[in-house]
């Protein structure tokens, strides 16, 4: 009986497998469809082809749950001096749902006057626009309209970690409790670079009051690895049950700098940190933005690198593969994410969240940065078509904004190129 049983697969193999080679073959003298197929058709394909069902989730973007089209809205309720450059705000947070309220966290700077640059700063003029800053927060009911409600980690004095100026927080809720991880400055920036590493505060509400740690939670690397300097944008994640923060660090000799992404992994907020082995697990990105997504983890790929201008994913959230190619994605975006902190591995994805824009004046006398919303479909449980389409109509002047610097216009000019 089982010799029996043996004959009969091996004889639908037999067949099953001249029936595909029948297809293949008549499949293979035709042209491409011109209804694309869902699933990669049984014929010769060009590489760019194969890509389509090989690295895509689907073969249309329109389709793809990981690609996105990015709107802006400007916010309502926050003040900035009018543009002076002495009031700033940047670097958002993730958006925090609690009660049905909205909370983020920033990096504001409200200084004397606007930044002077490292060799004419001192301790009242900042470097930068994130140098002498201060964490505050704001709450909205909407989205749209926030109200500013105070410093939430102020300056600590000298020498703990983030004398000198503290930004660019995100946010944690875990076991109840609350951690903002934040970049702390010990000097003022652009004195050697921008060369800092990452502490923490928490507290028992959002609201605070929150309590620094006062020590270095996610150490510089060793003298010649490639996060030797700087630690920046912590970004935490609840994955598989552990805390996954990922951040970024700017390595190499400027201007041929290359921003990364790593990972460090710990089971309790405060530490200890472990950096995963295959670090960076991004090879581009200038600012971290990361969400669960179905049973992985997904990222905005924003600026800087061969990869910018991406959404990409990765199963197990350390190996990331481009999901999908945009446009004008958000930069320094701060999702909101509500299952950040679930660990579930049924992560819903986003619609959106706050970003911010810098040089907001368009004019380096008055340098500062402003927050902003954005809106994207990255979502399993939303379908915007408006969301989903792959032009980006702009203005001309907006291209005309990116012109020849008078560098350029000599070169081409006095050499009368072609």
């Amino acid at each position: 009986m089982k010799a029996i049983h043996v004959l009969v697969l091996c004889v639908v193999c037999v067949l099953t497998s001249l029936a595909v080679g029948s297809c293949a073959t008549r499949e293979s003298k035709g042209d491409f469809p011109w209804d694309i197929p869902q699933s990669m058709p049984v014929r010769p394909l060009s590489e760019a082809m194969q890509r389509l069902y090989t690295d895509y989730r689907t073969p249309r973007p329109e389709d793809n749950e990981l690609f996105s089209s990015f709107a802006y809205t400007p916010l309502k309720g926050l003040d900035y001096q009018g543009g002076d450059g002495t009031v700033s705000r940047r670097d958002p947070s993730k958006v925090l749902v609690e009660d049905g309220t909205y909370y983020v966290w920033y990096t504001k700077r409200h200084t004397s006057v606007s930044p002077q640059g490292a060799a004419n700063c001192t301790d009242t003029i900042p470097s930068t626009d994130w140098d002498l800053s201060e964490i505050w927060y704001a709450t909205s009911e909407d989205g749209f309209t926030w109200e500013e409600q105070g410093v939430a980690v102020p300056r600590p004095p000298k020498p703990h970690v983030g004398w000198r100026s503290v930004s660019t927080p995100d946010v944690l809720k875990f076991n109840g409790k609350y951690y903002l991880y934040y970049q702390g400055f010990l000097e003022a920036s652009g004195t050697k670079g921008d060369h800092c590493p990452v502490t923490a505060s928490y507290a028992d509400s959002p609201d605070g009051p929150w309590t620094p740690c006062n020590e270095i939670i996610i150490e510089n690397g060793a003298p010649g690895t490639w996060d030797q300097y700087s630690i920046h944008d912590p970004y935490p994640l609840v994955y598989q049950g552990k805390i996954y923060l990922y951040y970024k660090a700017a390595f190499g000799d400027r201007p041929e700098y290359l921003v990364a992404q790593g990972l460090a992994v710990a089971d309790n907020p405060l530490g200890p940190f472990e950096k995963h082995s295959l670090n960076p697990v991004l090879n581009s990105g200038h600012e971290t933005a990361y969400f669960p997504f179905e049973g992985g983890v997904a990222t905005l790929v924003i600026r800087n690198g061969n990869e910018s201008n991406t959404i990409q994913y990765a199963p197990d959230g350390v190996n990331f593969s481009i999901a999908s190619v945009s446009a004008l994605l958000p930069i320094a975006a701060g999702p909101c994410v509500p299952d950040a902190f679930t660990s579930n591995g049924n992560g819903r994805g986003i619609t959106w969240g706050l970003c911010h824009f810098t040089n907001a004046a368009n004019n380096w006398r008055k340098n500062h940065s402003i927050l902003a919303r954005f809106d994207c479909d990255l979502s399993l449980d939303l379908h915007d078509p408006e969301l989903k389409r792959t032009q980006t109509r702009l203005r001309p002047e907006v291209y005309f904004s990116k012109g020849l610097t008078r560098k350029q216009m000599k070169r081409i000019t006095e050499k009368k190129e072609p």
